[in-house]
């Protein structure tokens, strides 16, 4: 796998309510239902892959019977990921070689990544350029563009309800199907 770049790439979801403006994508979390929603994975997925280690909650762990985890944005970004090369064929080992790089990279420019696999081999690339030559090298069958996962989950984040993780306060999302969100809305101004 290959490592390019070292800028951070800001972002995450916006504040879901008003009285949130001053929120940052680090104080708030998504528990376990919310994560799956966004990235399209069963509950029993995100269960497994937290207590093997693939993808761990970095706001806040299950501590025994009756705790929630909670998933930072990008956590969620990185099970959406892992779900695409699920789906593509990549062997789970492969994936989880991926997952440790980029832990490893500190999660760095996700948004700005590419991310292409021969199906064995799971490639990062940071330029157009990069991408080209894996090509070239006839290495990469298939890619996955992070940033636009990093907008499939923003807009479904941004229709979820997130929690505060200082306070605990629930984020209501912007569903308006959602009556009970609009009422917790309406509460909260």
């Amino acid at each position: 796998m290959r490592s390019s770049g070292d800028g951070t790439a800001a972002g995450g979801p916006y504040p879901l309510h008003d009285s949130a403006a001053d929120l940052s994508a680090e104080t708030i979390g998504y528990r376990g239902p919310t994560a799956c929603a966004a990235a399209g994975i069963t509950y029993r997925q995100l269960d497994y892959w937290a207590r093997t280690g693939l993808v761990e909650p970095s706001v806040r762990s299950a501590y025994g019977s009756g705790t929630q985890r909670l998933y930072s944005f990008r956590d969620v970004v990185v099970l959406k990921i892992v779900k695409r090369f699920l789906d593509t064929g990549v062997a789970l080992q492969n994936i989880r070689a991926a997952v440790q790089h980029l832990r490893a990279r500190g999660f760095t420019d996700l948004e700005r990544m590419t991310l292409m696999s021969d199906g064995a081999t799971v490639y990062e690339c940071s330029s157009p350029d990069e991408v080209v030559d894996l090509l070239q090298g006839g290495q990469g069958v298939f890619g996955i563009a992070v940033g636009v996962v990093w907008r499939d989950v923003e807009a479904a984040l941004s229709q979820l309800h997130g929690e505060r993780v200082d306070t605990g306060e629930t984020l209501v999302g912007n569903n308006p199907a959602d009556e009970l969100a609009r009422r917790r809305r309406d509460r909260a101004v």
